[in-house]
């Protein structure tokens, strides 16, 4: 390979980092639950509820903090946050199902996504708040209201497609929700439902890491809100939904570099960078770069909470140029937010054992075959890109310098690539070792998981420090009041 080793070290918090340094634990863990495996560190989720809570606060702004269940199936993230005063945004009938039996009172539920008549007539007899995207499902829930003689239900209203004044910004476009345009339609429906529904206020989604566009669809909501509000109706919340981000990597340097040298191999001006000369998306067409990069902005300045206050500070250029957070006080509006990814980060690791290495070519990558399949750990299907970290059997590691390989997974499938790159190792893994992933809790641990080839999906247990030792049960077993009992 060419140059320098292309690191792309990941970013560890000190929990996370000491969990990780536990090399005792981590193979003691896969020595009696098997590889893979899933390692969820409960106490850092309410850490990270903790720190969107600072933003409202530093705000003034009311409102709740609903973590999206989708991003992880765990049910000891979910409990701990149960003891907590975050909501949950459930996306599923079993999500909902979850949600109530971890300790969630409906009030701190909101109902999201695709519903089918069994998750609508749940969360209607439940008395949780029902997102709804278009005027037919509105129907259909007022509909098992009436039929089933419940409580009117609070109902947000999803809206896409807004436009912001001026220089023309779009927010992009999304399957989930009513186009803005076709409001006064939504509110016609509410009007005619007013005995089953109660129309809280508005929502939006957006698939995007742009400020702008999401602080274009604040404003629009918060416009929104107000004819609302001219047609008699008394909305109280937008709902501004999640992606707010991750920053995965240590250093930003390392970022620049590696995507630097991706666009050279991919334009044949340095040695391929991946299997089978892969380029995320990038491709040459006769010496021109084509294409545009498909990965996640590992390395990111604003992520999480301070990204919500970063929208927060945007101006309202339609509302006076003034600031968001200030409009939502002025009007006393709640402000709901659904993070996933980012309340799940440095919330767990992934671990998977070290079978085999060979090499291929002579000075070329190393073959490394994993005891894990690639949905597994499943960090490139979002598009992610980090180093794992090597775990030594004998705690001590070896000498000899960094090396490049290739991480393959154990199913008999030639795309089994636990990632397509070259990666770049402090040293060379042996049979026995381990990988940890770091950070994988948000969407990369189960969201893909199979069990393709009767090969099983990765288990899964909970941590917690006790003192300087780390403590576990498994994932399934832990509540809050588990540490107090001394579970191991």
């Amino acid at each position: 390979m060419d140059g320098r080793p292309l690191y792309l070290e990941p970013r560890l918090e000190p929990r996370l980092r000491s969990l990780v340094a536990a090399h005792g634990t981590l193979h003691s863990l896969v020595d009696a639950l098997g590889s893979p495996l899933h390692v969820v560190v409960p106490d850092q989720i309410a850490e990270n509820l903790e720190r969107f809570r600072s933003v409202y606060r530093s705000h003034r702004l009311s409102g709740q903090v609903f973590y999206a269940h989708k991003a992880n199936r765990s049910s000891a993230l979910l409990r701990r946050l149960a003891a907590t005063d975050a909501g949950v945004d459930v996306a599923s009938l079993g999500e909902l199902q979850r949600a109530l039996g971890a300790g969630f009172d409906a009030g701190r539920i909101t109902a999201t996504g695709p519903k089918n008549p069994e998750f609508l007539w749940l969360a209607a007899r439940a008395g949780v708040t029902v997102s709804v995207d278009a005027v037919a499902e509105l129907d259909q829930l007022a509909a098992l209201v009436r039929k089933h003689a419940l409580a009117p239900v609070r109902v947000l209203l999803r809206l896409s497609g807004f436009e912001a004044p001026g220089v023309k910004v779009l927010s992009r476009r999304s399957r989930f929700g009513t186009p803005v345009r076709e409001l006064e339609l939504l509110l016609e429906a509410v009007e005619r439902h007013a005995d089953a529904v109660d129309p809280a206020g508005v929502a939006f989604h957006l698939d995007t890491t742009s400020v702008a566009e999401k602080a274009t669809a604040l404003e629009g909501s918060l416009a929104a809100l107000e004819l609302c509000r001219s047609r008699g109706l008394r909305p109280r919340a937008v709902d501004v939904g999640g992606g707010f981000g991750v920053s995965y990597l240590a250093e930003r340097e390392q970022w620049e570099a590696y995507t630097t040298a991706l666009t050279a191999a991919v334009l044949g001006r340095r040695p391929p960078l991946t299997w089978g000369g892969h380029g995320y998306g990038l491709r040459d067409e006769s010496g021109t770069l084509r294409g545009t990069l498909g990965l996640y902005p590992a390395h990111r300045s604003v992520a999480g909470a301070a990204y919500l206050d970063e929208l927060l500070a945007q101006p309202a250029a339609s509302l006076g140029g003034r600031p968001l957070a200030s409009l939502l006080l002025e009007h006393l509006y709640d402000l709901h937010t659904e993070p996933g990814r980012a309340l799940l980060d440095q919330c767990g690791l992934s671990l998977a054992r070290v079978l085999e290495v060979r090499g291929e070519e002579a000075d070329g990558p190393l073959l490394v075959r994993l005891a894990a399949k690639a949905d597994d750990i499943a960090l490139e299907d979002h598009g992610v890109l980090m180093d794992p970290v090597v775990v030594p059997r004998d705690g001590a590691g070896q000498d000899g310098g960094p090396v490049a390989v290739h991480l393959f997974g154990s199913l008999c499938l030639e795309s089994d690539l636990i990632t397509r790159r070259t990666v770049f190792l402090p040293r060379r893994p042996e049979p026995g070792d381990l990988l940890a992933f770091a950070n994988t809790a948000g969407y990369a641990m189960d969201f893909h998981a199979t069990r393709a080839q009767h090969q099983p999906a990765a288990g899964k247990v909970a941590a917690w420090q006790d003192g300087d030792a780390w403590r576990w049960c498994l994932d399934d077993q832990f509540w809050p009041i588990t540490p107090a009992r001394g579970a191991q």
